[in-house]
């Protein structure tokens, strides 16, 4: 029981050694309008940690870390585009959640679609070349219901047609 405990403790010990210190309280810029610009920019831009989500959401300390690097490149006058350009220099076009456009990123945009149409060019093909399925003969009773279910049928006057009592 010591043991459990003892191997217990050195794990907790360790896990929380790894753990990934808490971000820094955010201090938002004065002005409520580059503040606004800083939190869309937020949204655009991936944790290098989490990976998943945008640094506007992640509780990692690298997360807070960018979010004031961003205000304070908003607040020193740069663009949108300019602090995009800044973090792929740094960290790749993945950090990035809408990647640009260009040679090196064809293969991130295009994967997907190339995916789907496999997948549906392989349903196709696998819809056409399976065999219809082969339809069993009727048994003597059912053929002579049928025989009389269309005798029946021919003989029964069409509801649509006008009555031949009436002239038109």
């Amino acid at each position: 029981m010591r043991r459990q405990l003892l191997f217990a403790l050195v794990a907790g010990v360790m896990l929380t050694a790894q753990a990934e210190p808490p971000a820094a309280p955010d201090r938002p810029l004065a002005n409520p309008a580059p503040e606004a610009r800083a939190r869309v920019l937020f949204e655009d831009i991936r944790c290098v940690v989490c990976q998943h989500e945008a640094i506007a959401d992640s509780p990692a300390g690298v997360a807070g870390d960018m979010r004031a690097w961003v205000r304070e490149q908003v607040a020193a006058g740069r663009t949108d585009q300019q602090i995009r350009d800044e973090l792929v220099r740094r960290y790749g076009d993945y950090v990035l959640f809408t990647p640009p456009f260009r040679a090196e990123t064809l293969l991130l945009w295009l994967v997907p679609f190339l995916i789907a149409g496999g997948a549906a060019g392989g349903l196709a093909i696998w819809a056409r070349r399976r065999p219809p399925p082969e339809a069993e003969p009727l048994s003597p009773e059912e053929a002579a219901r049928l025989a009389e279910f269309t005798a029946a049928a021919r003989n029964r006057r069409d509801p649509a047609a006008p009555s031949p009592h009436v002239e038109p």
